[in-house]
């Protein structure tokens, strides 16, 4: 679990109006649309969405879409992260892998929600500036790494879940799938026929069951595994 100040990072402006933005969007764009999870709504509630975008987006930061963080990439529609995380199943103690740390927000969500963190962001920038904001934040414990997202990250697996917040071509990366614990469930957008699919895939043994839930849309994954960077 991540180390964090007593007071926690989004509890200083609870009654901000930055902080009724925030409660609003838990009620409005999450809880209005189907999201039950407690721990999911929790950690939403507690952290602060506006850090993890640049300043001159901070005032869009609770609203329901998604926003540019640079290098063409982007911080996901909320309700779109909070479905991936109640798909992943997280509980506390977790040990989970994100593909695409982008902002650092689903990382620090991933923390609130107690889990063991492992992510990774290709873009050097990024990897930069996501790794000195979740220290600021005070979540030290969290595990980043620069590099291919797409071979996963063998030496700390196995992972009860990985997360992965770009879109992929079939067949989903092997070294993902081998990296799942027994149980584990790898959520990822797979692309086949021009458009994408939220799919969850569980480990059962040497077997591998999908749920596939609703059309989605992410930026590309780039990798040995991915899309050619040529091709993005």
């Amino acid at each position: 679990m991540a180390s964090r100040g007593e007071a926690g990072p989004g509890r200083d402006d609870a009654d901000s109006e930055r902080g009724r933005e925030r409660r609003a969007m838990v009620r409005q764009q999450l809880q209005a649309r189907g999201i039950r999870d407690t721990a999911v709504l929790a950690a939403f509630a507690e952290l602060p969405r506006h850090r993890f975008v640049p300043e001159a987006m901070q005032a869009l930061a609770y609203a329901d879409q998604a926003l540019p963080i640079g290098g063409g990439q982007t911080i996901s529609q909320p309700f779109v992260v909070a479905e991936m995380l109640e798909l992943a199943r997280v509980c506390p103690g977790a040990r989970v892998l994100e593909v695409g740390t982008g902002s650092g927000y689903q990382a620090a969500l991933l923390a609130e929600m107690g889990a063991q963190v492992h992510t990774i962001e290709r873009l050097p920038a990024l990897a930069r500036r996501s790794r000195a904001l979740l220290q600021a934040l005070g979540y030290t414990e969290v595990a980043l790494r620069q590099g291919d997202g797409s071979l996963g990250w063998p030496e700390a697996a196995p992972f009860d879940a990985i997360l992965v917040a770009a879109g992929c071509p079939e067949p989903p990366p092997p070294p993902l799938l081998e990296q799942l614990a027994e149980g584990g469930r790898l959520v990822i957008p797979l692309e086949a026929g021009g458009y994408q699919e939220l799919t969850v895939i569980i480990r059962e043994g040497d077997a591998y069951r999908r749920e596939r839930c609703e059309a989605c849309a992410f930026v590309p994954l780039i990798g040995a595994h991915g899309w050619p960077e040529s091709g993005a």
